[in-house]
């Protein structure tokens, strides 16, 4: 009994939660990461890289499948729903059909070929994995061995968890005793629910086990539902586009097919990286708390600002700063914030103290750094100009190897 009112309490406390989303402040945030992370050239990157990765997987996916017979007459079914449910109707059957002849033969290679083919998938989600730990701004990587070994299990599961799932729906739809069947649109209602779910799940899986940081399964969730519903839409979008202007077809004729799939997995990589950089800021934007615009420079104006709070906070009983109350005082986004704190500790100007009490608290951050004594040269060459043979000139005749921290934080 408390396991369900425990569910329904954490369902409602996640909803609410999804009401409180300022999505104005949302969409401005996905524009500007867009923006500031190329996220449209990591679009075209993916695309390529999907493209010459989707026999390899299409191999290892009926590879799976044949060493399961019990999934063995669900598999046709599945690609065909699969392909028809992620890729525009007007090209669903063409892709089906080719990526089945591509793949029967690449089953016919040599261990050479078949290696270069596992190559390319794992090169496929190596990217994937370089591109949303990029997005959530992480510095450590999981160790190479633990990525391919998590990958790979993703790459036989996932078929077997589709075909399970599919096994499921078959099921259902047979023990119904026709009642699903017989409802106007029934079977098709549950079959797109079910794909809808899928989607949803497995990129909210993406972005909490992928990033190699600590993402709530509440905000993946919510990521994931904004990619399904994205790609839904933009399928649905692109379907109408292509009956109402047959550009393609008419320019390209029986090549038509290449370019409108190129064009839908550009989108359908552009919906992912969004819902990917959407799930990342949650956490600031739930906060509430207004964001700041920075300009160029900013990595150095907020590593002077990090420093002022910090030695204000050494004078005060606190002695330090924990990361929440950093960014809501500076008002940026931790993705900001983590990276300015870890190149001032490569310094030694930053110490961050690991803590733990009754009450769950976090790290504080605590400045190590003599304000008086300590020069701004460093953090001048980290964050804004590196001296090499253009720049000797300018830092011969400046004064930052004499000007202190103090010095520089002063107000006149």
């Amino acid at each position: 009994m408390m396991r369900p009112m425990r569910a329904q309490t954490l369902l409602s406390a996640w909803l609410r939660e999804i009401a409180s989303i300022p999505w104005r402040s949302a969409l401005l945030t996905l524009r500007e990461r867009f923006r500031e992370d190329r996220l449209g050239l990591t679009a075209g990157s993916l695309t390529f890289t999907t493209t010459i990765a989707l026999v390899p997987l299409i191999t290892v996916a009926l590879a799976v499948f044949t060493a399961f017979p019990m999934f063995a007459k669900f598999q046709d079914v599945l690609q065909k729903w699969l392909i028809e449910s992620l890729v525009p109707d007007n090209i669903a059957r063409q892709v089906l059909g080719y990526l089945n002849q591509f793949a029967g033969k690449a089953s016919r290679l040599g261990v050479a070929g078949l290696t270069v083919l596992l190559g390319t998938a794992l090169a496929l989600v190596f990217t994937i994995d370089r591109t949303l730990n990029n997005i959530w701004r992480v510095r450590k990587r999981r160790p190479f061995a633990q990525r391919v070994l998590i990958y790979w299990a993703a790459v036989t599961l996932g078929p077997l968890l589709l075909g399970a799932s599919l096994s499921i729906t078959s099921y259902a739809v047979s023990t119904s005793k026709g009642l699903v069947v017989g409802v106007p649109g029934g079977l098709n209602f549950l079959l797109d629910t079910l794909q809808f779910a899928m989607v949803a799940a497995g990129t909210a899986a993406t972005f909490y086990c992928v990033p190699h940081t600590q993402v709530r399964w509440g905000h993946a969730w919510m990521g994931g539902l904004f990619v399904a519903a994205g790609l839904e839409l933009a399928r649905k979008l692109l379907a109408v586009y292509l009956s109402m202007v047959p550009t393609y077809s008419a320019v390209y004729g029986a090549f038509a097919t290449v370019p409108i799939l190129l064009v839908w997995i550009y989108t359908a990589w552009v919906i992912v990286l969004l819902g990917a950089a959407l799930t990342a800021y949650l956490p600031s934007l739930l906060d509430g708390v207004p964001r700041r615009t920075l300009g160029p420079g900013w990595e150095f104006q907020l590593g002077l600002e990090v420093l002022n709070m910090l030695d204000q906070a050494r004078r005060s009983d606190a002695r330090g700063l924990t990361l929440t109350q950093m960014r809501r005082a500076l008002r940026v986004d931790p993705q900001r914030l983590e990276p300015v704190l870890e190149a001032l500790a490569a310094l030694d100007w930053v110490g961050q103290l690991e803590e733990a009490d009754g009450r769950g608290a976090g790290s504080r951050y605590v400045l190590l750094a003599e304000l008086d004594t300590t020069v701004l040269e460093p953090w001048m060459q980290r964050t804004l100009l590196a001296p090499d043979e253009i720049t000797a000139n300018l830092w011969k005749i400046g004064r930052w190897r004499t000007t202190t921290l103090r010095v520089a934080l002063q107000k006149e």
